[in-house]
């Protein structure tokens, strides 16, 4: 997979603890990779990080991202080639309690993690990892392409324009290939929201939702009605992955800047419809609408235009939005249930979702 790029290579992960995180760093690990990670300790015990035990399959050193000098000695003495920033408080809604740690960790820690790799000459590919809501969302019917204005009603939203703006400020000061054609990849993805065992964050809405029925309660939606790009974290885990690993191609530069991962257009669902299939897929169960009308903001239409990944990258989506609920709550009952091993059941999905990758002759799967 991947034309079998990751094998051996030495990749820096921030963030590696999260949801995302430590998909990503499993995944790399069963693609050969040899994996440093650099995040704060997970949040619960039952996070996928700690239940996959992946803690004890790669390097982790626990830090702040607003740490520089710590970042930069840990990148410098393990001389990465590739580079995945993850780490950031991911929550619109906590970051309106606390927008000052939300910038600080958002903003000033792509800062840093770009210093560092700016002083280390090893890097070959740098991917940030921002999202979907860094787009001045006017609730269009349209999904945004790349090219839109960027921007952000809330902390949340607008720190990750901002870790955009500052990716693209140091790609063209520092990596400028015009410049230099010996410099890195450097590539920021967004995608939209992403739904998968082992998260347990809160304001989250299968977090919510299992949450809810484990503990037989009815599940507590705030905005039933607001349209999302779902996707199950392996599709844009997959197009990251994809995305890096082009630096290590004839051509590479061409590649550089920003990167939309989503679901096909007409594949955007409310929350009701979601949370909907939870209720199928687990059995039982049921859910009420607890909006209020002076709530916090949050947007209620937000959807990609993946044309340009699935053009020039040739990736694009495995799953329906039925497989994707299917898998989470797979792996949330596995868990509950105490079937077996959660790193062998984490490993399964990944297998099989490479292998419905294959079924639809997507490139980056091929063995």
């Amino acid at each position: 997979m991947f034309e079998d790029v990751y094998k051996s290579k030495r990749v820096f992960i921030t963030g590696h603890t999260g949801f995302k995180g430590s998909w990503l760093a499993f995944w790399l690990l069963l693609l050969g990779a040899r994996v440093k990670g650099y995040a704060l300790e997970p949040k619960t015990e039952k996070d996928h990080f700690v239940v996959a035990g992946i803690n004890s399959q790669i390097e982790s050193v626990i830090g702040d991202v607003g740490d520089l000098d710590s970042l930069k000695n840990e990148i410098s003495n393990y001389k990465p080639e590739i580079v995945f920033h993850l780490a950031a408080q991911p929550l619109v809604r906590e970051s309106y309690h606390n927008p000052v740690d939300t910038y600080q960790t958002n903003v000033m820690g792509t800062v840093n993690i770009l210093e560092a790799i700016r002083m280390c000459d090893s890097v070959k590919s740098f991917v940030n990892v921002t999202t979907d809501k860094c787009y001045e969302n006017v609730e269009s019917t349209e999904g945004y392409p790349e090219a839109a204005p960027l921007g952000g009603y809330d902390p949340y939203s607008s720190s990750k324009a901002c870790s955009e703006i500052v990716t693209s400020a140091y790609r063209r000061s520092f990596f400028n290939s015009k410049e230099n054609t010996d410099v890195p990849l450097i590539a920021t993805a967004r995608a939209g929201n992403v739904i998968g065992g082992g998260d347990w964050s809160k304001d989250r809405i299968m977090t919510d939702a299992i949450s809810s029925l484990l503990g037989n309660r009815p599940i507590e939606v705030r905005n039933p009605y607001a349209i999302r790009p779902w996707q199950h974290v392996l599709e844009p885990l997959s197009g990251y992955l994809l995305l890096a690993s082009k630096a290590f191609h004839k051509g590479y530069n061409k590649y550089s800047g920003s990167w939309n991962f989503g679901p096909d257009p007409g594949k955007v669902f409310p929350v009701r419809t979601i949370v909907d299939k939870v209720v199928e897929c687990w059995g039982s169960g049921r859910w009420h609408d607890t909006s209020k009308p002076n709530d916090l903001h949050e947007a209620k239409l937000l959807q990609l235009d993946i044309t340009k990944a699935k053009k020039e990258l040739k990736w694009e989506p495995s799953l329906e939005v039925e497989e994707s609920v299917s898998m989470t709550v797979d792996w949330y009952r596995h868990l509950n249930e105490q079937k077996g091993n959660m790193r062998e059941f984490s490993k399964s999905q990944i297998e099989g979702y490479c292998k419905k990758a294959r079924t639809k002759m997507i490139e980056w799967a091929a063995v």
